[in-house]
């Protein structure tokens, strides 16, 4: 029984804070909230319920600028919170990444209900000035001029128990016209090689297996500690980490794509058979106009040594389609180059204007009905393509890592979905036993559509894993909590099939 003294003593605790973080652009943006994720659960905070849109008490935008339309974007949904924040005291609205960046006090005047404005350098700013905003009950705009500290020094809330990003530098000494990239995001600054190992390690420990590097020009890697090499003995010693079962990297440029990469990616077990090198255009005087630093003979000689050295490899791009000047001839040169070089996928894009880059002002713009019809002859024309080389992984034996949420139909058709060595999507029928993610499988392939394959025959063999124990441990431990908001696009570690277009990705590596 309480006492009355007992009574007395009690207090109310207030229940935590709850927070959003919506995510819009490129993999660099996913990792940055996953790191705000982790600067706000180590702050107190708690993830919303999933589909709270705009009830947490706050929320979070860490945008893009490479859109013609982004800022129109944040301003649609900071209008659609403006009537929830008057109903709600205390609730807040932070905007970082790439458009606060630009905009900086621009937000703040066209969203006078916005609490915090800050940049692509100083994330790990974000508890200190919502605090701020909350005590001094005025806007907070902090945009530093560089890098504070890198992403992956940050705490972090990894949407995947079982694989997980690893920054290795950050911005980008390309003059690309038209992209705004380095303008937001600096020069480029490399992490040290240590510190980058030490960190695969210790995820390695805590269960993943499997890891992708990340940088905006990843094989860059080297250019601001004074080795060439770097990037390919970062590869190889990547290989050396026990228990690290996939690496993959993301996104490297071709003017950076020496020999050593190549062999250190066929040398190395670990290092998945898969490569994604934009192309953007396979017209010489469009990649000029673009300041992209090779042209197609080159680019196509990397593929080609590419597939001697690793014949299984999958290889998949970034294309812009109707970039200003672009000709017809100039548009049926990077139809040839996609029928010479046979992607497994591409990412496609209409040229968007990015307001802030030379290409925006470029004379020459290319009218939108001719964009449209020729996007959409390339899109055919990739689409044909891609289902011609996934009907070749039929009657192939493939090993695959078990994936989490990648298969929207699983439910209804019995089927689990995992990702093979070379990163394609495969479904396949749910065994007996029980499969977690990050355990692996070994399948047949049966069928083969564009953008995934399936094995409808039984699994022929399960491996459970400690990525697949690092899921099952972490699955227990939530159970009991809220289920968490979705950060963005792409899944962690595993990309979504990869799509003929992606409005949300900014296409500029």
């Amino acid at each position: 029984m309480t006492s009355s003294s007992d009574r007395s003593l009690a207090v109310d605790v207030p229940a935590p804070k709850s927070y959003e973080i919506r995510t819009y652009g490129c993999q660099m943006n996913v990792h940055d909230s996953e790191r705000l994720a982790g600067l706000l659960e180590d702050a107190g905070y708690v993830r919303a319920p999933e589909g709270s849109d705009g009830d947490a008490d706050v929320v979070v935008f860490n945008t893009c600028a490479v859109r013609e339309n982004a800022d129109n974007r944040l301003y649609g949904n900071l209008g659609r919170l403006a009537p929830r924040k008057a109903d709600r005291p205390g609730m807040q609205i932070a905007v970082g990444g790439c458009l606060a960046q630009k905009d900086r006090d621009t937000i703040v005047k066209k969203a006078p209900w916005v609490d915090v404005v800050f940049g692509t350098h100083n994330i790990g700013k974000l508890p200190v000035l919502l605090e701020r905003a909350r005590v001094q009950e005025e806007a907070q705009v902090e945009i530093a001029e560089s890098l504070e500290a890198f992403p992956s020094t940050l705490p972090t809330r990894r949407e995947s128990a079982y694989a997980a990003w690893v920054s290795i530098s950050v911005g980008c000494n390309n003059t690309c016209t038209f992209c705004i990239v380095p303008a937001l995001r600096g020069k480029e600054k490399d992490r040290r090689p240590g510190d980058i190992l030490a960190e695969v390690e210790a995820l390695v420990a805590e269960g993943v297996s499997e890891i992708t590097l990340l940088g905006q020009n990843v094989n860059a890697y080297g250019s601001d500690i004074g080795d060439r090499e770097a990037f390919s003995k970062l590869l190889r010693a990547c290989g050396a980490v026990e228990g690290l079962e996939r690496v993959r990297f993301t996104s490297p440029h071709p003017r950076d794509f020496t020999d050593d990469v190549i062999a250190a990616m066929a040398e190395t077990p670990n290092v998945m058979p898969q490569l994604h090198m934009p192309l953007q255009s396979g017209s010489d005087t469009v990649l000029k106009a673009m300041r992209r630093s090779y042209r197609q003979d080159r680019y196509l000689g990397i593929i080609e040594k590419v597939r001697a050295a690793i014949p299984h490899a999958a290889i998949t791009t970034d294309i812009i389609v109707g970039f200003p000047g672009e000709t017809e001839e100039d548009f049926e040169q990077t139809m040839q180059v996609v029928r010479e070089a046979r992607f497994a996928q591409a990412f496609t894009f209409q040229y968007s204007k990015r307001p802030g880059t030379p290409a925006a002002t470029m004379e020459n713009q290319i009218p939108k009905e001719v964009v449209q019809a020729r996007y959409e002859r390339l899109v055919a024309l990739q689409e044909e393509i891609s289902w011609e080389e996934n009907r070749k992984q039929v009657g192939r034996t493939l090993e695959l890592m078990v994936a989490e949420g990648e298969g929207r139909k699983d439910g209804a058709t019995h089927r689990l979905s995992g990702r093979a060595a070379d990163n394609r999507l495969v479904h396949f029928t749910k065994p007996d036993e029980e499969v977690r993610p990050g355990d692996v499988v070994t399948v047949e392939i049966t069928y083969a559509a564009p953008h995934h394959l399936l094995a409808e025959g039984p699994v022929l063999s399960v491996r459970r894993t400690r990525a697949g124990d690092a899921w099952e441990k972490r699955n227990a431990a939530e159970a009991a909590k809220p289920a968490g908001v979705m950060l963005g696009l792409p899944k962690i570690g595993r990309p979504e099939p990869l799509p003929v277009a992606t409005a949300g990705a900014c296409g500029c590596d």
